[in-house]
């Protein structure tokens, strides 16, 4: 059976169709099966092997058949080197920050960022390992660039960021970071392949939550990291074979279903984000609303030049209204669901309120309390009509 040599020559939803599939050689199949051992049948001598190795195919924690056909289909639509996928989102983060990261380095990192991107590097890495870290708005390349010291190891940003939707250019930190010998992280969750690709503007990790866009259906976990092949094998090697941060077969096969029909989803999700955000804008009782296709949004330049694909799904507002009067707003939708996570084919809503540890970090207008509203994939109207009554009250 003729192997699919899928590569860049391709268009993106071709890639995401193709690349990573085979025919399967025992049954013909015409998709990949999930292949749910721990363990893979060992050579002849296996007294040479070396155990923890993740090359080849020895057991599931070094590497499993799904997690290798997701890890190609990612590699083709992030137009990277090599890719490794493990458990999660957050194992992902951590398995960059423990492969790059010694103790008495410094990282710089975006004062907005995923709440365990937070963790690890503004308290547990720097009480643990005396890794030193520095908040700093990365939308301010100045800021970023006075943060840096001669023990700066990386700069680790996001970029659209959870939850303030802020904007860092990512190709213009890449420079300032490589001329001071130091990497740079991106985490893309908020964007995906689709709208964004770090890798191609200089990043040198770019990480994504496969359990948001990528997967695309809320029920499968996943993260990766995307960059050049000799760094993915030290995080493979420190934080999938030795920390245990291996995925699942049956996620890793999910996410390879859902990542399919990532563009066609990335474009529902794009186009009803953008009209719900300019729906919220002109309501007399919406406070603020922050959204990188919003041409008032303080990033909207930065991200027209580094989002070709679009602006996300995401958006967050708020209201003219007390803390109460946000939850009560949340009670009366009747189609949006209350619920963290984003990238599902739902629409999912969160009241973040005014005690929030990391408020201060984030603009003025985030202070009094807040919305994430991650737009599914329902007929744009029908949400518009539900932020809509809910607003009435």
């Amino acid at each position: 059976m003729p192997h699919k040599n899928i590569d860049a020559a391709f268009g993106f939803a071709t890639r995401a169709v193709h690349a990573g599939n085979e025919i399967d050689a025992e049954t013909g199949a015409i998709r990949r099966p999930i292949t749910m051992a721990n363990s893979y049948a060992l050579p002849y001598d296996p007294s040479d092997l070396n155990w923890s190795s993740a090359e080849g195919q020895i057991y599931t924690r070094n590497g499993g058949a799904n997690q290798r056909y997701l890890q190609e289909k990612l590699q083709q639509l992030h137009g990277a080197e090599d890719c490794v996928v493990l458990a999660s989102g957050v194992a992902a983060l951590a398995g960059v920050f423990f492969a790059v990261l010694q103790a008495g380095d410094h990282v710089v990192v975006s004062d907005s960022t995923y709440i365990a991107a937070y963790r690890l590097l503004h308290e547990l890495l720097p009480q643990k390992y005396n890794v030193e870290s520095t908040l700093v708005d990365s939308t301010d390349l100045a800021a970023v660039k006075a943060a840096v010291r001669p023990n700066t190891k990386l700069i680790h940003i996001e970029t659209p960021a959870n939850p303030t939707l802020k904007i860092s250019d990512i190709q213009a930190i890449a420079a300032l970071a490589h001329a001071n010998g130091a990497l740079l992280s991106v985490d893309n969750t908020f964007a995906s392949p689709f709208n964004q690709r770090p890798t191609a503007l200089g990043a040198d990790f770019t990480i994504e939550s496969l359990t948001k866009y990528i997967n695309g259906h809320g029920d499968a976990m996943g993260g990766a990291v995307l960059g050049a092949k000799a760094r993915i094998d030290k995080i493979r090697s420190d934080a999938m074979v030795n920390l245990g941060g291996a995925i699942s077969p049956f996620n890793a096969w999910l996410i390879m279903r859902g990542a399919v029909t990532l563009p066609l989803r990335m474009r529902q999700h794009n186009g009803s984000a953008q009209k719900v955000a300019e729906f919220l804008q002109n309501q007399a009782q919406v406070r603020f609303v922050a959204y990188p296709g919003l041409a008032a949004h303080p990033g909207h330049a930065v991200a027209q030049k580094q989002m070709p694909g679009g602006y996300g799904g995401v958006l967050a507002f708020g209201l003219h209204a007390g803390h109460d009067a946000h939850n009560q707003f949340v009670s009366r939708l009747r189609l949006i669901t209350s619920a963290v996570s984003l990238g599902h084919d739902e629409s999912l809503i969160v009241f973040l309120g005014e005690n929030d540890e990391r408020q201060h970090l984030y603009p003025a207008e985030f202070h009094a309390g807040f919305f994430r509203l991650s737009v599914g994939l329902e007929d744009t109207e029908d949400v518009i009509n539900d932020l809509r009554q809910a607003l009435v009250g």
